[in-house]
């Protein structure tokens, strides 16, 4: 099935609803959809829950989400760095909650609701703070700690270039979590720097098949923010 470009962002944004969680892809700024956050800004819901590796860099992103007053947790492996200080203030004042997730942790329980698994045992945090209140189980002599996927209800990613089909392409680092967010949220939109016609991008090329992708914007000119090597 044909796929449609969705050219403004803020008809791509439709539907969201407050108390909405949302996977944004991103590592840092590289790969970040930034053009879709700030949409969702404008878009205006709320009470969010939002899924990312890191919480936000300097008043961008995320962090502009977070300085909107729109975000109500935050589940990230990264929650402070540098230039983590609009999450900081927040998380210090009791207006945002948040989720600390390894890693590796995160990735995989975002992989996992996309390839349908239940729950899975993984090694990572056991004897620490974060395996409290978890089920731990001793598997080949060694203890792994139960843990459950992360679904989204949206996911806002973005890709070097996409097709009428919804096929994506990525580039470099900025690759990052999109893959894996767009198989594991009811609505993924992708923020592309071009967009061709079916069969342009090679088929061995192609990371997300367009049969996980809703919804496409093209951006207008390259954001410096946006695609980093």
């Amino acid at each position: 099935m044909t796929r449609t470009v969705v050219c403004g962002v803020s008809d791509a944004l439709a539907g969201i609803k407050d108390g909405a969680t949302v996977l944004i892809g991103g590592f840092g700024m590289a790969g970040m959809p930034t053009i879709l956050v700030d949409a969702l800004i404008a878009h205006g819901a709320t009470d969010l829950t939002i899924v990312s590796n890191n919480a936000g860099n300097g008043d961008l992103g995320v962090a502009a989400l977070l300085a909107a007053g729109r975000v109500s947790k935050m589940i990230c492996s990264f929650p402070r760095q540098s230039d983590s200080y609009v999450f900081d203030e927040l998380y210090r004042s009791g207006k945002v909650d948040l989720e600390l997730v390894p890693q590796g942790n995160l990735a995989e329980r975002i992989r996992a609701a996309g390839a349908g698994i239940g729950a899975f045992f993984c090694p990572t945090g056991v004897g620490t703070p974060l395996a409290a209140g978890k089920e731990v189980r001793v598997i080949d002599g060694r203890e792994y700690v139960l843990e459950y996927p992360i679904r989204g209800d949206v996911a806002l990613i973005s890709a070097h270039i996409g097709d009428f089909a919804g096929n994506l392409l990525y580039r470099k680092t900025a690759r990052n979590f999109g893959p894996v967010m767009a198989t594991a949220a009811d609505l993924t939109i992708a923020e592309v720097s071009k967009v061709v016609e079916v069969g342009e991008i090679d088929p061995e090329a192609v990371v997300t098949p367009g049969i996980y992708v809703d919804r496409i914007v093209e951006r207008a000119a390259r954001s410096a923010h946006s695609e980093e090597v």
